[in-house]
C-alpha cells in the first residue's frame, strides 16, 4: 500500500495545528442508533458485556501473567516508573485464552466491524492495570497520532474496545475522553527519537506525541470532557482519533481494563510515518 501524501502529518518542527479529520468516522452502512451515537461522539458505552464468571477468570488470568517467573523481563510487562507495580501488559489476548474468549464473546468484534465496514484484525491488546494508591496517570493524547507515526498506521480507521475488570469510578482513574475532538487531528511536536517507545510507556507526562497544553485546553472549550465510569463487565468502544486521557489512582480502589485495538483489514500498517523503525509486533501487529 503506497500513501503519496501524508494527510496527517504530525511530529512537526514547525507549529503545530488543528486541522480536521480528512476521513470517515463510520466506514459501514449502519444505521443502528449506537453506532450513529459513536460517529457523532466518539465513543459508546455499554454495561454487562461480560459477565461475573469470566471477570473473574480474567482476573485470574492477570494475576497468573504478572507473577509469572517466566515474565520477570519480559518486554510486554510495563511496570510503573521506579516501582515494581504493573501498569500495563501487552499481547494479553494472545498470552491468555481466557482473556481472548472474554473479548469474543463481548460483542465487541461485531462492534468493530459494524463501525469499520470491514472485517478487522488486533493491532494491538493489553491490560491497563492502576493498583490502588500507586496507578499513575496516562497523559492526553490520540492513539491515531502515535499509530500514524510509530507504527505506519495509514488511515484513522481503527477502534478500542475497553472492558471494564473492576468498577471504574470517577475517582480511581478512569478513561477521560473529549467527545468530538475524533473528528479533528491535533497535530504534535517534536522529533521522534529512536525507540522511543520504552519512554513512553512508562511516562506519565510524554513530551513527544502529545498535544500542547494550548491545544489540549482548545479543544476542552470546544468539546467539554466526559469521565467514563461503569461497572465491572462493561465495556467503552472509541474512535482511535479521540482525545483520550486518565488520572492517577490514589484510592484504595483498583482499576482494571482489557483494551483491544481492532484495525481495518483494508487499513494495513506501512514503515512509521515519523521515520523511525517500526515498534515491536507485541505494540503494533502486521497481519
Amino acid at each position: 500500500m503506497t500513501i503519496a501524501v501524508d494527510d496527517y502529518q504530525s511530529r512537526v518542527s514547525g507549529r503545530p495545528e488543528i486541522v480536521e479529520r480528512r476521513d470517515p468516522v463510520l466506514w459501514g452502512r449502519s444505521e443502528d442508533p449506537e453506532v450513529l451515537q459513536f460517529g457523532e461522539r466518539g465513543y459508546i458505552q455499554r454495561e454487562g458485556a461480560l459477565d461475573r464468571q469470566r471477570i473473574d477468570a480474567c482476573l485470574a488470568e492477570i494475576d497468573r501473567i504478572g507473577s509469572d517467573p517466566r515474565m520477570a523481563g519480559d518486554p510486554r510487562i510495563i511496570r510503573e516508573a521506579g516501582s515494581e507495580a504493573v501498569r500495563s501488559i501487552f499481547d494479553v489476548h494472545d498470552l491468555s485464552e481466557v482473556v481472548w474468549e472474554a473479548v469474543e464473546r463481548s460483542g465487541a468484534i461485531d462492534l468493530a466491524r459494524q463501525i469499520l465496514g470491514s472485517d478487522v484484525y488486533v493491532h494491538q491488546s493489553r491490560l491497563n492495570y492502576k493498583p490502588g494508591f500507586a496507578g499513575g496517570a496516562f497523559y492526553w493524547h490520540s492513539d491515531f497520532e502515535t499509530w500514524h507515526a510509530e507504527d505506519g498506521m495509514p488511515r484513522p480507521r481503527a477502534c478500542s474496545a475497553s472492558l471494564a475488570l473492576t468498577p471504574n469510578e470517577t475517582y480511581n482513574g478512569p478513561l477521560m475522553i473529549m467527545p468530538g475532538t475524533h473528528k479533528y487531528y491535533v497535530q504534535c511536536a517534536g522529533e521522534t527519537p529512536e525507540n522511543y517507545y520504552k519512554e513512553s510507556l512508562v511516562s506519565t507526562s510524554p513530551k513527544i506525541g502529545v498535544p500542547s497544553e494550548e491545544h489540549i485546553s482548545e479543544m476542552y472549550e470546544r468539546h467539554g470532557l466526559d469521565v467514563l465510569t461503569g461497572g465491572a463487565g462493561s465495556m467503552t468502544m472509541f474512535d482511535c482519533n479521540a482525545l483520550h486521557a486518565s488520572g492517577g489512582n490514589i484510592t484504595p480502589l483498583p482499576r482494571a481494563n482489557v483494551f483491544i485495538v481492532f484495525n481495518s483489514v483494508e487499513n494495513e500498517l506501512t514503515e512509521p510515518f515519523a521515520g523511525t523503525p517500526p515498534r515491536p509486533d507485541f505494540l503494533a501487529r502486521r497481519p
